[in-house]
Protein backbone atom coordinates (compact mmCIF):
# COMPACT_ATOMS: atom_id res chain seq x y z
CA UNK A 1 0.00 0.00 0.00
CA UNK A 2 1.55 2.79 -1.06
CA UNK A 3 1.92 6.28 1.61
CA UNK A 4 -0.88 8.06 0.60
CA UNK A 5 -3.10 4.76 1.18
CA UNK A 6 -1.92 4.23 4.77
CA UNK A 7 -2.69 7.77 5.59
CA UNK A 8 -6.41 7.64 3.82
CA UNK A 9 -6.25 4.59 6.01
CA UNK A 10 -5.37 5.42 9.09
CA UNK A 11 -7.83 8.33 9.12
CA UNK A 12 -10.71 6.68 8.27
CA UNK A 13 -10.03 4.85 11.28
CA UNK A 14 -9.32 7.57 13.70
CA UNK A 15 -12.78 8.72 12.74
CA UNK A 16 -14.61 5.78 12.83
CA UNK A 17 -13.22 4.80 16.06
CA UNK A 18 -12.52 8.14 17.69
CA UNK A 19 -14.73 10.69 16.23
CA UNK A 20 -17.80 8.92 14.89
CA UNK A 21 -20.23 11.58 17.28
CA UNK A 22 -20.21 14.24 18.74
CA UNK A 23 -20.04 12.26 22.34
CA UNK A 24 -16.89 10.10 21.20
CA UNK A 25 -15.55 13.45 19.72
CA UNK A 26 -15.61 14.73 23.19
CA UNK A 27 -14.45 11.91 25.29
CA UNK A 28 -11.68 11.22 22.48
CA UNK A 29 -10.68 15.06 23.89
CA UNK A 30 -10.94 14.43 27.37
CA UNK A 31 -9.31 11.50 27.59
CA UNK A 32 -6.24 12.73 25.15
CA UNK A 33 -5.51 15.55 27.03
CA UNK A 34 -5.60 13.81 30.58
CA UNK A 35 -3.28 10.94 28.95
CA UNK A 36 -0.69 14.15 27.50
CA UNK A 37 -0.95 15.42 30.76
CA UNK A 38 -0.42 11.95 32.61
CA UNK A 39 2.83 11.40 29.79
CA UNK A 40 4.04 14.60 30.06
CA UNK A 41 4.24 13.80 34.51
CA UNK A 42 5.63 10.45 33.60
CA UNK A 43 7.97 11.79 31.29
CA UNK A 44 9.05 14.65 33.61
CA UNK A 45 9.62 12.32 36.71
CA UNK A 46 11.64 9.88 34.91
CA UNK A 47 13.95 12.83 33.18
CA UNK A 48 13.92 15.04 35.90
CA UNK A 49 14.98 13.63 38.72
CA UNK A 50 18.26 12.60 39.82
CA UNK A 51 18.85 8.41 39.64
CA UNK A 52 22.01 8.65 41.59
CA UNK A 53 21.17 6.42 44.25
CA UNK A 54 20.05 4.61 41.78
CA UNK A 55 22.74 4.56 39.53
CA UNK A 56 25.16 3.54 42.73
CA UNK A 57 23.16 0.79 43.57
CA UNK A 58 21.91 -0.58 39.95
CA UNK A 59 23.86 -3.99 40.69
CA UNK A 60 22.89 -4.24 44.18
CA UNK A 61 19.07 -3.81 42.42
CA UNK A 62 19.38 -6.61 40.09
CA UNK A 63 21.90 -9.46 41.48
CA UNK A 64 21.92 -8.60 45.19
CA UNK A 65 24.80 -6.83 47.22
CA UNK A 66 26.93 -10.39 47.76
CA UNK A 67 27.89 -10.84 44.22
CA UNK A 68 30.95 -9.00 42.93
CA UNK A 69 33.94 -9.60 41.20
CA UNK A 70 34.68 -12.32 38.82
CA UNK A 71 31.02 -13.60 39.97
CA UNK A 72 29.07 -11.47 37.66
CA UNK A 73 29.63 -13.08 35.01
CA UNK A 74 27.84 -16.46 36.33
CA UNK A 75 24.56 -14.34 35.59
CA UNK A 76 25.87 -13.19 32.54
CA UNK A 77 26.63 -16.47 31.16
CA UNK A 78 23.00 -17.53 32.33
CA UNK A 79 21.53 -14.33 30.34
CA UNK A 80 23.90 -15.74 27.05
CA UNK A 81 22.68 -19.17 27.11
CA UNK A 82 19.08 -18.27 27.50
CA UNK A 83 18.91 -16.06 24.90
CA UNK A 84 20.73 -18.58 22.36
CA UNK A 85 18.37 -21.42 23.55
CA UNK A 86 15.56 -18.84 22.73
CA UNK A 87 16.46 -17.94 19.63
CA UNK A 88 17.10 -21.75 18.62
CA UNK A 89 13.16 -22.13 19.56
CA UNK A 90 11.74 -19.41 17.79
CA UNK A 91 13.91 -20.59 14.97
CA UNK A 92 12.79 -23.78 14.53
CA UNK A 93 9.15 -23.08 15.61
CA UNK A 94 9.39 -20.65 12.08
CA UNK A 95 10.51 -23.40 10.35
CA UNK A 96 7.86 -25.87 11.48
CA UNK A 97 5.16 -23.68 10.55
CA UNK A 98 6.31 -22.36 7.02
CA UNK A 99 7.55 -25.94 6.06
CA UNK A 100 4.95 -25.69 3.16
CA UNK A 101 6.13 -22.57 1.93
CA UNK A 102 9.62 -22.37 1.06
CA UNK A 103 10.08 -19.09 0.39
CA UNK A 104 8.49 -17.99 3.73
CA UNK A 105 12.19 -18.41 5.60
CA UNK A 106 13.83 -15.71 4.75
CA UNK A 107 18.20 -16.32 3.65
CA UNK A 108 19.10 -15.62 7.43
CA UNK A 109 22.31 -13.38 5.61
CA UNK A 110 19.96 -11.56 3.62
CA UNK A 111 19.88 -7.87 5.55
CA UNK A 112 16.14 -7.78 4.83
CA UNK A 113 15.82 -10.79 6.45
CA UNK A 114 17.40 -9.42 9.97
CA UNK A 115 15.71 -6.36 10.20
CA UNK A 116 12.20 -8.40 10.04
CA UNK A 117 12.95 -9.93 12.65
CA UNK A 118 14.19 -7.02 14.32
CA UNK A 119 10.96 -5.18 13.80
CA UNK A 120 8.84 -8.58 14.99
CA UNK A 121 11.23 -8.82 18.06
CA UNK A 122 10.83 -5.23 18.85
CA UNK A 123 7.56 -5.22 18.46
CA UNK A 124 6.84 -7.92 20.75
CA UNK A 125 9.13 -7.11 23.48
CA UNK A 126 9.39 -3.01 23.46
CA UNK A 127 8.87 -3.16 27.26
CA UNK A 128 12.08 -5.27 27.71
CA UNK A 129 13.85 -3.12 25.26
CA UNK A 130 12.93 -0.01 27.11
CA UNK A 131 13.97 -1.33 30.28
CA UNK A 132 17.71 -2.28 29.21
CA UNK A 133 17.68 0.91 27.30
CA UNK A 134 17.31 2.82 30.41
CA UNK A 135 19.30 0.83 32.26
CA UNK A 136 22.34 1.43 30.05
CA UNK A 137 21.54 4.99 30.01
CA UNK A 138 21.64 5.54 33.43
CA UNK A 139 24.93 3.44 34.41
CA UNK A 140 26.19 4.46 31.15
CA UNK A 141 28.13 0.93 31.53
CA UNK A 142 30.08 0.00 28.43
CA UNK A 143 30.24 -3.85 29.84
CA UNK A 144 26.66 -3.80 30.20
CA UNK A 145 26.52 -2.71 26.70
CA UNK A 146 28.50 -5.38 25.26
CA UNK A 147 26.44 -7.76 26.99
CA UNK A 148 23.47 -7.05 26.00
CA UNK A 149 25.01 -6.91 22.39
CA UNK A 150 26.14 -10.41 22.70
CA UNK A 151 23.32 -11.77 24.24
CA UNK A 152 21.08 -9.97 21.42
CA UNK A 153 23.84 -11.43 19.08
CA UNK A 154 23.50 -15.10 19.99
CA UNK A 155 19.52 -14.43 20.04
CA UNK A 156 19.45 -13.58 16.45
CA UNK A 157 22.21 -16.57 15.86
CA UNK A 158 20.61 -18.73 17.61
CA UNK A 159 17.00 -18.46 15.72
CA UNK A 160 19.27 -18.51 12.35
CA UNK A 161 20.54 -22.25 13.37
CA UNK A 162 17.07 -22.75 14.66
CA UNK A 163 15.32 -22.69 10.69
CA UNK A 164 17.81 -25.38 9.68
CA UNK A 165 16.95 -28.00 11.45
CA UNK A 166 15.28 -31.10 10.93
CA UNK A 167 11.55 -30.21 10.26
CA UNK A 168 10.48 -32.30 13.81
CA UNK A 169 12.81 -30.58 15.73
CA UNK A 170 10.66 -28.07 17.83
CA UNK A 171 9.98 -30.82 20.64
CA UNK A 172 13.57 -31.09 20.90
CA UNK A 173 14.72 -27.18 20.89
CA UNK A 174 11.76 -26.60 23.16
CA UNK A 175 12.83 -28.72 25.62
CA UNK A 176 16.63 -27.01 25.10
CA UNK A 177 15.08 -23.72 26.31
CA UNK A 178 13.35 -25.52 29.03
CA UNK A 179 16.37 -26.44 30.43
CA UNK A 180 18.41 -23.45 30.08
CA UNK A 181 17.24 -21.92 32.67
CA UNK A 182 18.46 -24.65 34.98
CA UNK A 183 21.72 -24.98 33.15
CA UNK A 184 22.17 -21.43 34.33
CA UNK A 185 21.15 -22.06 37.73
CA UNK A 186 23.32 -24.84 37.92
CA UNK A 187 26.41 -22.38 36.44
CA UNK A 188 25.38 -20.04 39.41
CA UNK A 189 25.01 -22.05 41.91
CA UNK A 190 27.93 -24.89 41.59
CA UNK A 191 29.94 -23.71 38.52
CA UNK A 192 30.73 -20.06 40.44
CA UNK A 193 30.46 -21.65 43.66
CA UNK A 194 27.38 -18.97 44.82
CA UNK A 195 25.64 -19.75 48.00
CA UNK A 196 21.74 -19.24 47.61
CA UNK A 197 21.82 -16.83 50.28
CA UNK A 198 23.95 -14.87 48.55
CA UNK A 199 21.45 -14.58 46.10
CA UNK A 200 19.59 -11.35 46.00
CA UNK A 201 17.63 -8.90 43.88
CA UNK A 202 15.98 -9.20 40.67
CA UNK A 203 18.11 -12.59 39.81
CA UNK A 204 16.48 -13.95 43.10
CA UNK A 205 12.87 -13.23 42.39
CA UNK A 206 13.42 -14.14 38.60
CA UNK A 207 15.10 -17.59 40.11
CA UNK A 208 11.62 -18.01 43.03
CA UNK A 209 8.90 -17.11 40.46
CA UNK A 210 10.34 -18.93 37.51
CA UNK A 211 11.06 -22.11 39.85
CA UNK A 212 7.74 -21.96 41.66
CA UNK A 213 5.45 -21.58 38.00
CA UNK A 214 7.88 -24.66 36.49
CA UNK A 215 7.28 -26.50 39.77
CA UNK A 216 3.64 -25.91 40.88
CA UNK A 217 2.13 -25.82 37.34
CA UNK A 218 1.74 -30.08 36.91
CA UNK A 219 1.51 -30.72 40.72
CA UNK A 220 -1.59 -28.28 40.29
CA UNK A 221 -2.49 -30.57 37.79
CA UNK A 222 -2.34 -33.76 39.28
CA UNK A 223 -3.92 -32.11 42.49
CA UNK A 224 -6.82 -31.09 39.89
CA UNK A 225 -6.82 -34.90 37.97
CA UNK A 226 -6.71 -36.12 41.77
CA UNK A 227 -10.03 -34.16 43.09
CA UNK A 228 -11.51 -35.81 40.12
CA UNK A 229 -10.81 -38.90 41.06
CA UNK A 230 -12.97 -41.89 42.00
CA UNK A 231 -10.41 -43.03 44.24
CA UNK A 232 -12.16 -41.80 47.75
CA UNK A 233 -8.63 -41.87 49.07
CA UNK A 234 -7.11 -39.42 46.41
CA UNK A 235 -9.89 -37.26 46.17
CA UNK A 236 -9.84 -36.81 49.82
CA UNK A 237 -6.31 -36.11 50.02
CA UNK A 238 -6.43 -33.52 47.14
CA UNK A 239 -9.65 -31.49 48.55
CA UNK A 240 -7.65 -31.38 51.96
CA UNK A 241 -4.31 -30.31 50.56
CA UNK A 242 -6.22 -27.59 48.46
CA UNK A 243 -8.15 -26.18 50.79
CA UNK A 244 -5.55 -25.84 53.53
CA UNK A 245 -3.08 -23.83 51.26
CA UNK A 246 -6.11 -21.92 49.93
CA UNK A 247 -6.94 -21.15 53.46
CA UNK A 248 -3.83 -20.03 54.70
CA UNK A 249 -2.53 -16.65 54.00
CA UNK A 250 0.68 -16.74 52.13
CA UNK A 251 2.74 -14.90 54.49
CA UNK A 252 1.82 -16.96 57.06
CA UNK A 253 3.24 -20.20 55.14
CA UNK A 254 6.55 -18.16 54.22
CA UNK A 255 7.00 -17.76 58.00
CA UNK A 256 5.96 -21.09 58.61
CA UNK A 257 8.52 -22.17 56.32
CA UNK A 258 11.35 -20.40 57.74
CA UNK A 259 10.56 -20.53 61.24
CA UNK A 260 9.32 -23.93 61.83
CA UNK A 261 11.02 -26.55 59.28
CA UNK A 262 13.95 -26.35 61.07
CA UNK A 263 12.78 -27.13 64.07
CA UNK A 264 11.37 -30.90 62.23
CA UNK A 265 14.57 -31.21 60.26
CA UNK A 266 18.25 -32.63 61.17
CA UNK A 267 20.31 -29.05 60.44
CA UNK A 268 22.32 -30.74 57.68
CA UNK A 269 19.05 -31.10 55.67
CA UNK A 270 17.36 -27.98 56.41
CA UNK A 271 17.72 -26.24 52.74
CA UNK A 272 18.53 -22.48 52.66
CA UNK A 273 16.13 -19.63 52.79
CA UNK A 274 15.74 -19.20 48.92
CA UNK A 275 15.14 -23.02 48.41
CA UNK A 276 12.27 -22.68 51.39
CA UNK A 277 11.10 -19.93 49.70
CA UNK A 278 10.40 -21.65 46.47
CA UNK A 279 8.84 -24.71 47.93
CA UNK A 280 6.65 -22.58 49.93
CA UNK A 281 5.33 -20.91 46.92
CA UNK A 282 5.04 -23.99 44.78
CA UNK A 283 2.45 -25.56 47.34
CA UNK A 284 0.84 -22.55 47.93
CA UNK A 285 0.31 -21.52 44.45
CA UNK A 286 -0.19 -25.22 42.72
CA UNK A 287 -3.53 -25.59 44.86
CA UNK A 288 -4.72 -22.34 42.98
CA UNK A 289 -3.75 -24.05 39.87
CA UNK A 290 -5.73 -27.09 40.45
CA UNK A 291 -8.45 -24.89 40.89
CA UNK A 292 -7.81 -23.30 37.62
CA UNK A 293 -7.20 -26.65 35.91
CA UNK A 294 -10.33 -27.84 37.39
CA UNK A 295 -12.45 -25.74 35.81
CA UNK A 296 -10.97 -26.40 32.57
CA UNK A 297 -11.70 -29.90 33.03
CA UNK A 298 -15.28 -29.14 34.10
CA UNK A 299 -15.50 -26.88 30.98
CA UNK A 300 -15.10 -29.98 28.52
CA UNK A 301 -18.92 -32.02 27.40
CA UNK A 302 -18.65 -35.57 28.83
CA UNK A 303 -19.41 -36.19 25.31
CA UNK A 304 -15.86 -36.72 24.48
CA UNK A 305 -14.73 -38.41 26.92
CA UNK A 306 -17.44 -41.26 26.73
CA UNK A 307 -16.50 -41.37 22.76
CA UNK A 308 -12.83 -41.99 23.51
CA UNK A 309 -14.09 -44.34 26.06
CA UNK A 310 -15.75 -46.51 23.25
CA UNK A 311 -13.28 -46.46 21.20
CA UNK A 312 -11.43 -48.52 23.26
CA UNK A 313 -8.39 -46.06 24.35
CA UNK A 314 -7.31 -46.22 27.85
CA UNK A 315 -7.79 -43.83 30.75
CA UNK A 316 -4.42 -42.53 30.95
CA UNK A 317 -4.47 -41.32 26.87
CA UNK A 318 -7.88 -40.00 26.99
CA UNK A 319 -6.37 -37.50 29.89
CA UNK A 320 -2.73 -36.55 27.87
CA UNK A 321 -4.26 -36.43 24.68
CA UNK A 322 -7.69 -35.51 24.99
CA UNK A 323 -9.03 -34.23 27.61
CA UNK A 324 -6.04 -32.10 29.26
CA UNK A 325 -4.82 -30.57 25.90
CA UNK A 326 -8.39 -28.80 25.35
CA UNK A 327 -8.98 -27.94 29.13
CA UNK A 328 -6.01 -26.37 29.68
CA UNK A 329 -6.69 -24.54 26.65
CA UNK A 330 -9.74 -23.27 27.56
CA UNK A 331 -8.05 -21.64 30.99
CA UNK A 332 -5.06 -20.26 29.32
CA UNK A 333 -5.84 -16.58 30.61
CA UNK A 334 -6.51 -18.19 34.34
CA UNK A 335 -3.07 -19.97 34.21
CA UNK A 336 -1.41 -16.79 33.04
CA UNK A 337 -2.76 -14.51 35.62
CA UNK A 338 -1.85 -17.19 38.46
CA UNK A 339 1.37 -16.92 37.00
CA UNK A 340 1.74 -13.46 36.92
CA UNK A 341 0.51 -13.43 40.97
CA UNK A 342 3.47 -16.13 41.98
CA UNK A 343 5.88 -13.02 40.62
CA UNK A 344 4.53 -10.31 42.24
CA UNK A 345 4.22 -12.63 45.38
CA UNK A 346 7.73 -13.08 45.18
CA UNK A 347 8.23 -9.68 46.88
CA UNK A 348 6.86 -10.82 49.79
CA UNK A 349 10.18 -13.03 50.53
CA UNK A 350 11.35 -9.80 52.36
CA UNK A 351 9.68 -11.09 55.17
CA UNK A 352 11.61 -13.81 55.85
CA UNK A 353 14.87 -11.72 55.48
CA UNK A 354 16.17 -12.36 52.06
CA UNK A 355 17.62 -9.34 49.96
CA UNK A 356 14.95 -9.35 47.17
CA UNK A 357 14.38 -5.56 45.22
CA UNK A 358 11.74 -3.64 47.56
CA UNK A 359 13.76 -4.99 50.83
CA UNK A 360 16.66 -3.45 49.02
CA UNK A 361 15.51 -0.17 47.56
CA UNK A 362 14.53 0.57 51.34
CA UNK A 363 17.76 -0.33 52.01
CA UNK A 364 19.70 2.10 49.50
CA UNK A 365 18.16 5.21 51.01
CA UNK A 366 19.52 4.74 54.15
CA UNK A 367 23.50 4.26 52.88
CA UNK A 368 25.17 7.69 54.30
CA UNK A 369 25.21 9.33 51.28
CA UNK A 370 21.54 9.21 50.70
CA UNK A 371 20.37 9.04 53.89
CA UNK A 372 16.95 11.65 54.31
CA UNK A 373 17.11 12.71 51.24
CA UNK A 374 13.61 11.44 51.07
CA UNK A 375 14.73 8.99 47.52
CA UNK A 376 12.66 6.21 48.35
CA UNK A 377 10.09 6.95 46.01
CA UNK A 378 13.26 6.50 43.25
CA UNK A 379 14.34 3.29 44.26
CA UNK A 380 10.47 2.09 44.69
CA UNK A 381 9.59 3.21 41.16
CA UNK A 382 12.45 1.29 39.37
CA UNK A 383 11.59 -2.02 41.39
CA UNK A 384 8.07 -1.53 40.62
CA UNK A 385 8.82 -0.84 36.90
CA UNK A 386 10.90 -3.90 36.54
CA UNK A 387 7.58 -6.37 37.95
CA UNK A 388 5.18 -4.30 36.20
CA UNK A 389 7.19 -4.72 32.71
CA UNK A 390 7.51 -8.85 33.61
CA UNK A 391 3.69 -9.02 34.42
CA UNK A 392 2.98 -7.13 31.12
CA UNK A 393 4.77 -9.23 28.56
CA UNK A 394 3.67 -12.36 30.22
CA UNK A 395 0.32 -10.78 29.67
CA UNK A 396 0.87 -9.66 26.19
CA UNK A 397 2.55 -13.35 25.42
CA UNK A 398 -0.69 -14.64 27.00
CA UNK A 399 -3.15 -12.85 24.63
CA UNK A 400 -1.02 -13.54 21.41
CA UNK A 401 -1.04 -16.86 22.37
CA UNK A 402 -5.01 -17.34 23.02
CA UNK A 403 -5.09 -15.75 19.52
CA UNK A 404 -3.04 -18.30 17.83
CA UNK A 405 -5.06 -21.05 19.92
CA UNK A 406 -8.72 -19.60 18.77
CA UNK A 407 -9.52 -19.48 23.12
CA UNK A 408 -13.21 -18.04 23.39
CA UNK A 409 -14.19 -19.19 19.60
CA UNK A 410 -16.04 -22.11 18.76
Amino acid sequence: MTAGGVTTHAGAWIRQNLFRNARDSILTVVFGALLAFLTYRALSFVLGEDWEIQRQNMRNSLVGPEISGTDLWAPVIGIWLIAAAVGVMIGALDRSQHADQPGAILDPLRPAHWRQIAYRTVARLWPVFALVVFILLLTGSTTGLLVTLAAMALAFLGRAAGVRLPLGSVRWAALATALAPIVAVLIIRFGFGIDWNDWGGFLLVAFAGAAGIALSFPLGIFLALGRRSKLPVMKGLSVAYIEFFRGVPLVVLLLIGSLVIGLFLPRSLIPSEPIRAVIIFTLFTAAYFAEVVRGGLQSLPEGQEEAAKALGLPAWRITSFIVLPQALRNVIPAIVGQSISLWKDTSLMFIIGLAEPLRLASAFTRQPEFRGQGLITLTLFFAGLIYWIVSFTMSRESQRLERKLGVGQR
